[in-house]
């Protein structure tokens, strides 16, 4: 029974036969008619940028406004999961696989092509030489700054809020429960998924097909393979796919978090090699500016279209809306692996990780690798580097060539590429089988490996005949749909904090416990006395104990289904109601400890504390909001705030739009 568990699919019909169907005919038709399969998708691309351009300057700039006011607002306390939850990674970690996923290859490609291209472009020509220099910084800033994350942060943070906050399957069709309820349960959440995998593995074909172009060009250069025939870049691809694969069957804690350190790691050691033995005091001079540019001309390149400029505005068509697409058309891959990892962190924590240090990173890496390419080819290359900058194959390799241990630092360039080759395979890989599988928790090793047979066998297809840039441009088509669909991620985000938010925030505090002031010498003596365990169990077995049993009797008696739960270690009563389709009502006490301040230890005015600790007996509730110190409560007094609780909760249960956070079978419907 056992092997038979291991050996069935997890596959979903309704997503996965679809799918395949779909990105496997494209595939077909790009391997057999190249050309004009290529021509037609490019055609199709050209008309969106060109005609409908407007839509990705608006919504990329709404995804940036959108997180920004999240990271300032009330919003931003809430966490990614139940109130009490901690992240499952450290920061060094989350950090370094949230990077490696969201740019991996793109930044060996094109940290010195594309400064270097903006250099030469012919539509900044007429500009002088220095101005070519400062622009070519800054529009790089730009395609790999804030907005970019902006894109990813927007899905991820949608994804892992539902995932985890919600408690629905980790899919983009749980982004819409707000809007479709159950709907997304049926064909309209397996169109979502539908879209979600194959926009996901024509990013990663191509990515990862120009990624061997420009690895085999590297090997080339230094020897190690004699050429970039078809046969060694299907070697390159065979071997990398194969680490991919191995890695994802390790699963995420073990392959891809490995990796994503040493990446990380590898990746520093780079920078700092070409910053402290290139032109240092140019390169920290012209970050420095360059970083006052991008933010004080941040509203500016963000809304500029350059309408009345027809050379410049095919350059924006060509760059700044190319890349807008791109990251939009990677976002559910990078999402579903972001908010993968991102469990426990509040939103504050998540945007501010995902906006703020990724781009700050890329800001210094693309300075530091791009200016020091503008300054060689000005000060010692004689413009050989800017004969290359249509070459971006060749052209990181070149440029190693004017600083010192060529050798090593090539061979740590191809290390870091393969790296960030496998990083992204085998997070494309656990990304894929999660969509495909509606996020089953476990799937068969072999199915895993068959998805990473599946992305060699097209990219190497598609390598074989010069497929790759029909396939490009049908991922760049894919962005349109996929905006809107962002879009209304943000209305139904917005719509479920809203919700959230009220229900945490219908709360009664302490204060609305009446004492009329009877027994008031009694409970001075409790305010300046600082109990200790025994003490505080005592309180929960003479005074807790029989008011929740008095409350239960009477529960039973109006015909209440509660019951009394206890529990030794640590030692703790609840009172529970109990229902078949909501929540159950939880209102418990338990004892807790604290630490003293020395400074309190040390005060004559206060009672003995010993070693530093005092302990209180403490409520808490079933939907883990924060509870608070009960030790001044009488009998009677407990009765009442369990009562006040159970109030408030009959007042949240009734209201349909708290469905979310009320109904214990959601996750269940859902599946």
């Amino acid at each position: 029974m056992g092997n038979k568990m291991k050996l069935k699919s997890t596959l979903s019909k309704g997503i996965y036969v679809p799918s395949m169907i779909f990105i496997i005919g494209v595939c077909i038709l790009s391997a057999i008619f190249p050309e004009v399969t290529n021509s037609i998708l490019d055609f199709v691309k050209n008309y969106i940028f060109i005609n409908l351009y407007f839509i990705f300057v608006w919504s990329v700039t709404a995804f940036v406004l959108f997180l920004f006011f999240l990271l300032f607002t009330k919003y931003g306390n809430i966490r990614l999961g139940k109130n009490n939850s901690k992240p499952e990674y450290s920061f060094f970690s989350w950090i370094s696989m949230l990077f490696a996923a969201g740019m991996g290859i793109g930044l060996m490609y094109f940290s010195v092509a594309e400064p270097m291209q903006h250099y030469t472009h012919t539509a900044f020509s007429d500009n002088s030489s220095l101005q070519r220099a400062n622009d070519a910084q800054l529009f790089t800033f730009f395609h790999w700054g804030v907005h970019a994350w902006a894109i990813y942060g927007v899905v991820g943070l949608s994804l892992s809020y539902f995932a985890y906050r919600y408690r629905l399957p980790l899919s983009l069709r749980s982004c819409f429960y707000p809007l479709l309820k159950d709907r997304i349960k049926g064909k309209w959440g397996d169109i979502i998924d539908i879209f979600a995998l194959c926009s996901t593995f024509f990013g990663i074909t191509t990515t990862l097909g120009f990624g061997v172009l420009q690895l085999n060009s590297g090997l080339e250069k230094f020897n190690i393979v004699p050429d970039s025939s078809f046969f060694y870049q299907a070697l390159i691809v065979i071997a990398l796919v194969s680490i991919s694969v191995f890695s994802a069957v390790s699963g995420v804690n073990k392959g891809v978090k490995i990796l994503s350190r040493i990446n990380i790691i590898s990746v520093v050691i780079l920078l700092l090699f070409v910053l402290f033995l290139g032109p240092t005091v140019y390169l920290i001079g012209t970050f420095t500016e360059g970083l006052g540019s991008y933010i004080s001309n941040f509203f500016d390149l963000t809304f500029s279209t350059y309408a009345n400029e027809e050379l410049k505005q095919k350059w924006f068509f060509d760059w700044t809306i190319l890349y807008w697409a791109w990251w939009i058309s990677w976002s559910p891959y990078v999402g579903i692996f972001i908010a993968k990892i991102s469990k426990g962190r509040t939103i504050r924590e998540f945007v501010s990780a995902v906006l703020i240090i990724p781009t700050l990173f890329n800001f210094i890496w693309m300075s530091v690798f791009g200016n020091s390419a503008v300054w060689f080819d000005q000060n010692i290359a004689d413009g050989a580097l800017s004969l290359l900058a249509n070459n971006p194959d060749m052209l990181m390799f070149s440029f190693l060539e004017y600083l010192p241990l060529t050798e090593i630092t090539s061979l740590l360039t191809l290390a870091i590429i393969i790296i960030f080759f496998v990083t992204s395979a085998d997070s494309g890989i656990f990304v894929m089988n999660g969509i495909a599988t509606k996020n089953a928790p476990i799937s068969p090793k072999w199915q895993i490996v068959s998805w990473g047979v599946l992305l060699a066998s097209l990219a190497l297809m598609l390598l074989r005949v010069g497929g790759l840039e029909a396939l490009q441009s049908m991922t760049l088509i894919t962005a349109l749909p996929f905006v809107i669909i962002i879009l209304l991620f943000i209305i139904s985000f917005v719509k479920a904090l809203i919700i959230d938010q009220n229900y945490y925030e219908r709360d009664y505090s302490v204060s609305t416990v009446p004492w009329s002031g009877q027994s008031w010498k009694s409970r001075l003596g409790q305010i300046i006395s600082f109990s200790d365990k025994q003490t505080t169990n005592e309180y929960i077995d003479k005074t807790v104990k029989p008011a929740f049993e008095n409350l239960h009797k009477e529960f039973l008696k109006n015909g209440v289904n509660a019951k009394l739960n206890s529990f030794i270690d640590p030692n703790k009563i609840e009172i529970e109601v109990e229902y078949d389709l909501l929540n159950n009502f939880i209102y418990g006490v338990r004892n807790e400890s604290k630490l003293v301040s020395d400074s309190l230890m040390n005060e004559q005015n206060t009672n003995d504390i010993e070693n530093n600790r005092v302990f209180f007996p403490k409520s808490y509730f079933g939907d883990e909001r924060e509870g608070y110190d009960v030790q001044l409560f009488t009998e009677n007094e407990l009765i009442s705030d369990v009562l006040k609780h159970y109030e408030r909760f009959l007042g949240i249960v009734s209201d349909e739009k708290n469905q979310l956070f009320t109904s214990r079978n959601i996750n269940k419907r859902m599946k």
